[in-house]
């Protein structure tokens, strides 16, 4: 493994090496079956034992009570911004928290055919900081309060959630689940695409209120309709088998290392290491709050906004190992992406590479 590159892209993103060589050795001969996980029928008694402990192992590391249900399915979080006005949008109005480009994506969706009300937003300040819900205005007849928890793009992430709001809370956490201990009772809806902190890409988790499920409209397409997928246990289509398979991995990764209570403080120390690394550099800089600021998303920016330096930084990054640092093509600049594979030692290596830019750089100049 030593050609393997510290890789921060933010998705599909680093995947834990102890899973990686786990799924390697049962690639070809999953549990002497004679075929590979990918190959059996999701029907199959070797992959419906995969599929039951997936279920479990995700229940037992959220502490999942037993009135909410998992449901692995497809289509990305994009699915999603579409899927859930389908089942509960239907003759009433969503409130949303606007802090970015994926909670615009999910407005975009509401706009066609959807009542909404952007009850707060960050947009006037470019969304690098975030919302004061304190005094946000939350109404009673709302069919559900939409947010998304961590933004990949601006590298803002919500510390709290708002738990007292008077209808469901919904939140798009595909790009921090996992990263932190979460009370589920709060939420209505959760969901996240796999690809960043969960497993390869092709897999979304959703976990939803059991009492939600009563709501969805038999006039709507089987496939958009919750219900269909939480009667079926996931299985209505075939399911993305090998994904769920490498996500039950990760899954049992996290549990034997401390759970989330553990996998949060890990988070903690190495955006510590971070941004500390940017704060005290002579060449960046980071855009967003203190206290507003991802755990999972660090963008920065040279001081000047040159992007010159920013490109010839990317260059020499990449040829000492580190790739994926390029910010968004939405908003350029620079970004590190450290979900929970990511490690410590890979940090505080890329933080003295940083330092040794600088010097060079100004030597230079």
């Amino acid at each position: 493994m030593s050609k393997r590159i510290v890789n921060f892209s933010a998705g599909p993103a680093a995947m834990p090496e102890a899973v990686l060589e786990e799924a390697k050795h049962q690639l070809v001969n999953y549990k002497e079956s004679g075929m590979s996980i990918m190959e059996m029928s999701h029907r199959s008694k070797e992959y419906d034992a995969v599929h039951e402990s997936a279920i479990h192992n995700i229940k037992q590391l959220l502490s999942i009570p037993d009135n909410y249900t998992v449901m692995f399915l497809q289509g990305g979080a994009s699915h999603q911004f579409a899927m859930l006005p389908m089942n509960f949008a239907q003759g009433k109005s969503v409130d949303v928290i606007n802090t970015g480009s994926w909670t615009k994506k999910a407005i975009g969706e509401l706009k066609k055919g959807y009542q909404y009300q952007v009850i707060a937003s960050s947009e006037d300040d470019n969304f690098l900081k975030l919302p004061d819900l304190s005094s946000v205005r939350f109404n009673d007849d709302a069919a559900y309060t939409y947010m998304c928890s961590n933004n990949t793009i601006f590298g803002t992430q919500f510390k709290s959630f708002p738990t007292q709001t008077p209808t469901p809370l919904v939140a798009d956490m595909s790009s921090d689940i996992l990263s932190r201990e979460l009370n589920i009772a709060d939420f209505g809806v959760i969901f996240a695409g796999a690809q960043k902190n969960i497993g390869p890409s092709g897999v979304t988790l959703v976990i939803i209120r059991n009492a939600l499920l009563d709501q969805c409209p038999n006039d709507i397409p089987n496939f958009f309709n919750y219900k269909t997928h939480a009667d079926a246990n996931s299985l209505y289509n075939t399911p993305p088998t090998f994904g769920i398979y490498m996500a039950n991995l990760v899954f049992k990764y996290l549990l034997d290392n401390g759970g989330l209570k553990a996998q949060e403080k890990r988070n903690i120390d190495k955006a510590k290491a971070l941004y500390e690394a940017i704060d005290s550099s002579e060449s960046f800089y980071c855009p967003v709050p203190a206290q507003d600021r991802s755990l999972m998303n660090v963008v920065f920016r040279q001081k000047d906004h040159d992007e010159a330096f920013e490109k010839q930084f990317i260059a020499d990054a990449k040829a000492a190992g580190f790739d994926g640092i390029k910010g968004h093509r939405s908003v350029g600049g620079l970004r590190a992406s450290i979900y929970n594979a990511q490690t410590l030692d890979n940090i505080e290596r890329f933080a003295s590479f940083m330092h040794e830019f600088n010097l060079v750089t100004n030597a230079r100049s």
